[in-house]
């Protein structure tokens, strides 16, 4: 895995937020306040958005709401891997990975996943372990705050990187806090069984889904940094 590049400010705590920010895969017990949570997402919904349309929406899944969609999605995950056919059942409504691969995502993709692997011990072909581990998308990571968000269908693709914004806001202000999340595209597979759970309209979408909490920072898995192409790799200037 290549080495981690970002030089931070040590004394701008907004640098410090972004820089540290990451996927954790591996989160105590410990509850998150509903306050803080009001307050993440208030801090937030200051990003940006084309007109001030503000297109999120945000279910927080919590105690027995949130562990009776784990079960739901990882019960449907296993059976699927059971039985591939029923993939028909489980289409993701929009298409958040490319239909082909090139490179340089492809290398970059593949180098995530089995630098990812390759520390858990996971080699390729162990078709068990590679679904339990994708199953930890599922059950949450242990995180005790699981957040859905979705938006109404009629907007357009501009509001998806409205959404972005409102997404990354939410995860640097959690840093501020002391807090850790993951956000997972994983969900997206299973709307046809997370939106009704939801109670959501017939005409929200669903966007993704984030895992929120205090990170166990003492385990293997939460060890994994990806890397970064330097800014002058993906930087034209014009004079």
């Amino acid at each position: 895995m290549s080495t981690e590049n970002t030089v931070v400010d040590a004394a701008n705590p907004v640098d410090q937020a972004i820089a540290s920010r990451q996927s954790m895969r591996e989160f105590l017990p410990k509850p998150v306040p509903r306050k803080l949570i009001e307050h993440l997402l208030d801090v937030a919904s200051r990003a940006p958005s084309g007109t001030n349309t503000q297109p999120w929406k945000v279910y927080v899944l919590q105690g027995a709401s949130r562990d009776t969609l784990v079960q739901k999605v990882c019960a449907a995950h296993d059976a699927l891997r059971a039985d591939p056919s029923l993939a028909a059942q489980y289409k993701e409504a929009y298409d958040y990975y490319p239909a082909k691969w090139v490179s340089p995502y492809i290398d970059r993709r593949r180098e995530n996943g089995w630098s990812l692997y390759g520390l858990l011990g996971i080699v390729k072909g162990d078709k068990d372990k590679m679904h339990a581990q994708h199953q930890r998308n599922y059950e949450l990571f242990d995180a005790p705050v699981g957040l859905m968000f979705t938006i109404d269908r009629v907007m357009g693709q501009g509001s998806l990187v409205d959404y972005g914004m409102f997404l990354q806001n939410i995860m640097v202000a959690a840093r501020g806090h002391g807090l850790h999340t993951c956000p997972q595209a994983a969900w997206n597979g299973f709307s046809s069984i997370i939106l009704p759970h939801l109670a959501a309209g017939p005409d929200e979408m669903l966007v993704c889904g984030m895992a929120l909490g205090y990170a166990d920072e003492s385990v293997l898995v939460n060890t994994f940094r990806t890397p970064r192409v330097p800014s002058k790799e993906f930087t034209t200037w014009l004079d």
